[in-house]
């Protein structure tokens, strides 16, 4: 509940910052700080001494802190510009109100913090810049629907023992090139510019709450050092437990950024998973010490509602909030290069503010910046018509998670529910559907869909597809009772270890299995369908949860990538490959626009766990005449009948590619059980 007798009618606040200078900006020889807080009487900033590392004498660095008054401008803006050299100075706000009350709050712009985030600090950003920043080029992206995404955590990257990274579960675990097993696989940044995806979309890099920066990290799985980062503290300041030292301001900021050259050295974009629906805290949050009652939605009783799940929504259609976000997303992605940005609970986010960012954005910025988002909330939330749901998102620069033809392919998303690739009948209409890019459905053109099957929220493709097979129990996967323990072990790493995730697999006849069959009809869909695809990572090694759906604290033993598989499912690997080689070098597959795909898509027939359609190559430039395309999630072999002439198969039975694997030429082709088969026509 907001304490009214400290909000004044902060809603009716008219005094509104256009200035993209908020926070701290440093000259040659000066700094000036600039911090809107429309509704304080006062507002100082506190100073503080660089922090000497180690254990510094707490009470000599607070007798050294200075507290300097800030002036007051117009527009709800304290303003205060300090001549010499404040590098490296830690600072805090002060804020006096009516009633006499003081809070103390941390620069809601604040680039760099102390470990934890307890305190901004002061920093040249040039002074941060890698060897080669300067030269870094983005990498270019004609249209949205040349991506192939790939959904990472910076820590399950790399933490395994079987990754060969000496960085573990961090940043810099990304500029280590030249890793091989002991296969000559590529691991690491190799393996993902050989796997041939465009983009790592990285679950969430700013600085989040619930990992303590200060615990020595030893790379053992400690849950307490692992989650996916939901939890925003600084939205402007890179999570400190992915550096080396989290104690040091620049080192953070310096390992981003190489991480960020070293992917787009590899021609890899890099896209930012950011939380601006909901705070970690709300009443320590920065917005809510500095702005009472400002920038979260309340219901009308005054209360803080809460369509997040989490405790707080942030206003995002107040001008100011409003500001802050567009302020942010320009800031990771003119300092920190970044490509594009995936917005969690999107639907929180009024559609205004979306439409804002995306035409900003892309004017100012970089027209290859990709911003898509979850078009839906957690909870109900009282933004009503402003959220941004599947449909907002029409002709506005920005995309949404498809997560109808989600369902249409895999089912429910934790359940034995079955979809289409997990032996579902008369799911057909919808993948017809989620193949032309849901130009039917609620997109304007096949670059507002993120097709997808499974991402790090619910089971991962692996163990949803046993899960609807009934093999749970048999594979010993992770059970947890009603009060989080996990049942018949003694804790998670001990469960891992008793569950056998590929039990039926037999290591001789890999591509013969029907738990793989589903997996790759599934991701098959998604990289020959219109529009934007987006794989989860290690969808490619066969990556096991061990049952685990929601793995945000489980720790390393559940969420760690085990870089053994790529030799132990090594065909798995090479069909994703092929997919994505062909995806990329045949625009066939990756159509611009709605009129495009109602003119050159066509239905070659429909129903009883097939489908097949036909592209027109030619008539979009691709150097195929015609292609077929073959969905067969029944479990005998289908056989359709095609026009005369010589087809040229390039897709089939967990082989895949651009190279001809065989030729026909008998007017039909007949497509095996739970399978997808590609072949064209002309050159």
């Amino acid at each position: 509940m907001i304490d009214d007798h400290h909000k004044l009618d902060v809603l009716n606040v008219v005094d509104t910052y256009q200035g993209r200078d908020l926070g701290v900006t440093m000259e040659p020889q000066a700094c000036s700080f600039k911090v809107w807080a429309p509704t304080a009487k006062q507002v100082d900033v506190l100073l503080s001494p660089p922090s000497t590392g180690g254990s510094p004498n707490e009470q000599k660095n607070k007798d050294e802190q200075k507290e300097i008054p800030m002036n007051k401008q117009d527009q709800g803006i304290w303003t205060l510009k300090l001549e010499g050299e404040w590098n490296g100075y830690r600072y805090m706000y002060r804020a006096t109100f009516e009633d006499g009350r003081q809070e103390i709050a941390v620069d809601p712009y604040a680039r760099a913090v102390t470990m934890n985030g307890e305190m901004g600090v002061i920093v040249r950003l040039e002074q941060t810049h890698p060897n080669g920043w300067n030269e870094d080029i983005r990498p270019e992206l004609a249209s949205p629907v040349d991506a192939v995404l790939y959904e990472l955590h910076v820590r399950d990257f790399s933490i395994h023992e079987s990754s060969s990274m000496r960085h573990k579960g961090k940043y810099l675990a990304f500029t280590e090139t030249g890793l091989r097993d002991s296969n000559g696989n590529t691991l690491g940044i190799d393996h993902l510019a050989e796997l041939g995806i465009t983009h790592v979309h990285l679950l969430p890099v700013f600085d989040f709450a619930t990992v303590d920066e200060s615990k020595a990290d030893d790379g053992t799985s400690d849950c307490s050092r692992y989650n996916w980062g939901y939890d925003p503290l600084h939205y402007n300041v890179p999570e400190g437990s992915y550096a080396s030292r989290a104690d040091e301001p620049e080192t953070r900021i310096r390992e981003l950024k190489s991480m960020v050259l070293a992917l787009h050295e590899k021609g890899i974009g890099v896209i930012m998973d950011v939380v601006y629906n909901h705070t970690f805290d709300t009443a320590a949050s920065s917005f809510e010490k500095l702005v009472p009652g400002y920038y979260y939605r309340q219901n009308p009783d005054g209360t803080y509602s809460n369509g997040s799940g989490t405790g707080n929504e942030v206003a995002t259609e107040r001008p100011m909030v409003r500001k802050f976000i567009i302020d942010s997303v320009r800031y990771w992605a003119e300092e920190y290069h970044v490509d594009g940005f995936r917005f969690d609970l999107m639907g929180l986010i009024d559609t205004t503010t979306m439409k804002e960012l995306a035409a900003e954005l892309h004017a100012e910025v970089s027209p290859s910046i990709l911003l898509y988002g979850e078009p839906w909330g957690a909870l109900e939330s009282p933004l009503g018509d402003q959220m941004t749901l599947k449909g907002a998102q029409r002709e506005a620069g920005f995309a949404v998670f498809n997560d109808n033809l989600r369902g249409a392919i895999k089912g429910d998303s934790d359940g034995t529910g079955t979809g289409f690739a997990t032996g579902a009948e008369e799911k057909e209409d919808d993948i017809w559907t989620g193949v032309r890019g849901a130009i039917t459905d609620f997109t304007a053109g096949p670059s507002e869909t993120i097709n997808y099957v499974t991402v790090h929220d619910n089971l991962n493709l692996w163990d949803k597809v046993a899960q609807t097979q009934g093999l749970h129990d048999t594979l010993g996967f992770i059970t947890y009772s009603e009060d989080g323990r996990v049942k018949g072990s003694a804790n998670v790493a001990e469960a891992v270890q008793q569950a056998k995730p590929y039990l039926h697999v037999d290591p001789d006849h890999i591509l013969e299995n029907e738990s793989v069959r589903r997996c790759l009809l599934a991701n098959g869909i998604v990289l020959t369908s219109q529009g934007v695809p987006l794989l989860a990572a290690g969808d490619e090694l066969l990556r096991s949860k061990f049952g685990d759906a929601n793995s945000h604290e489980s720790g390393d033993s559940v969420n760690a990538i085990r870089w053994e598989q790529k030799q132990q499912f090594k065909p798995v690997y090479d069909y994703y490959r092929g997919l994505i080689r062909l995806r990329r070098e045949h625009p066939a597959f990756r159509l611009r626009t709605r009129e495009e795909i109602e003119l050159h898509v066509q239905l070659l027939e429909k129903g009883k766990g097939l489908l097949a359609y036909e592209l027109s190559g030619t008539s979009v430039g691709d150097s195929w005449g015609r292609i077929i395309v073959i969905y067969n999630a029944s479990k005998e072999t289908r056989t359709i009948c095609v026009s005369s002439g010589t087809w040229n198969v390039v897709v089939e039975q967990g082989q895949a590619g651009t190279e001809t694997l065989r030729t026909t030429k008998e007017g039909q082709v007949s497509v095996p059980a739970i399978s997808m088969t590609v072949m064209y026509s002309g050159e």
